[in-house]
């Protein structure tokens, strides 16, 4: 894998935050075969493997590297976890490179590698993405992943995390034949991509006996981070234990002067969100389906951001 492969548009756009930031943020490798004009740093192997398995890659992914370098990424997804995928660097070399070690390995009909920019490739393929690539690169490919993956897509970064967006799980491993560093460690950084459940939403509940109850829900997101409350014959009462990962959204609401607490679980859709409530009151439970309606599009917060990459460069570990 190629740890700082990127895009000829953000080469243009690193050269202006100067020599000192690249001097700061970059280790100088010694020891990194120089292919081209930016050092070429392999992932070791059992980080490779970490990375894969943090992801849940099985027979059923498709995997894209963005930076792929020797291509032991997509090839390791492909020989040992049965996935499918393909692999980008600007690098011609190291492209062949790979392509030589796909069909040694006889994975050659599922891991494929092209010189390619990584703005200008097509994702929507991914159910899977890694990257290996400077921390600058990885803010500047975060609005790309955001806007065109799928919700649901995994995201596994060696090393770097993406500032703002928090990673649902992150560790440190040992990686004794890691060519840079001095203490042979490695950070695994990993996210599901959110589905967007910002808006406003409604929908009715069936009542035992009586009209059906009736709830406005506003919802409010930052990334997979989600809050809000929700309106019932004119009292609002908030959200609680609220989870989003990729489409799957949870939320609890207590209703104390019902006595009746509902258990909210639902896949997000552009304008719907269906899936089931559980209810709890002091004389029964039940559980029925659930679907919501959006009334009002909303965007998430993160959508907005703006920050230059310098503002946020203090974020990524």
């Amino acid at each position: 894998m190629n740890g700082s492969t990127f895009c000829a548009t953000a080469k243009r756009a690193l050269a202006t935050l100067g020599l000192l930031l690249t001097t700061v943020l970059v280790p100088q490798v010694a020891s990194a075969q120089d292919f081209g004009d930016t050092p070429y740093v392999q992932t070791p192997q059992n980080v490779v493997e970490r990375m894969l398995q943090v992801a849940h890659v099985g027979p059923g992914d498709y995997v894209i590297d963005l930076g792929s370098g020797d291509g032991r990424m997509v090839i390791t997804a492909a020989k040992e976890y049965g996935a499918r995928g393909f692999g980008v660097d600007l690098d011609r070399r190291l492209v062949e490179l790979a392509n030589k070690r796909a069909v040694s390995a006889g994975v050659a009909d599922r891991a494929a590698f092209y010189e390619r920019d990584l703005y200008e490739t097509d994702l929507t393929q991914a159910s899977v993405i890694t990257i290996y690539l400077l921390p600058e690169v990885n803010l500047m490919v975060r609005p790309k992943l955001l806007a065109t993956l799928k919700p649901g897509t995994r995201v596994v970064s060696h090393d770097y995390n993406m500032g703002e967006w928090p990673p649902d799980e992150q560790m440190v491993l040992d990686a004794p034949d890691k060519p840079v560093g001095r203490d042979k460690k490695s950070k695994v950084f990993f996210w599901v991509v959110p589905a967007n459940a910002a808006g406003k939403w409604r929908w009715d509940v069936p009542a035992r006996s009586g009209k059906p109850v009736s709830f406005t829900c506003s919802l409010a997101q930052n990334f997979q981070s989600v809050s809000g409350d929700v309106t019932i014959d004119g009292r609002t009462l908030p959200l609680e234990n609220v989870h989003l990962r990729g489409e799957d959204l949870q939320f609890t609401v207590n209703d104390p002067l019902a006595k009746a607490r509902y258990e909210f679980a639902g896949h997000v859709g552009s304008a719907q969100i269906t899936g089931t409530v559980r209810i709890a009151s002091t004389t029964a439970q039940r559980q029925l389906e659930w679907d919501a309606s959006r009334t009002e599009p909303g965007a998430p917060a993160h959508a907005a951001l703006k920050k230059p990459v310098l503002q946020e460069l203090q974020l990524v570990q």
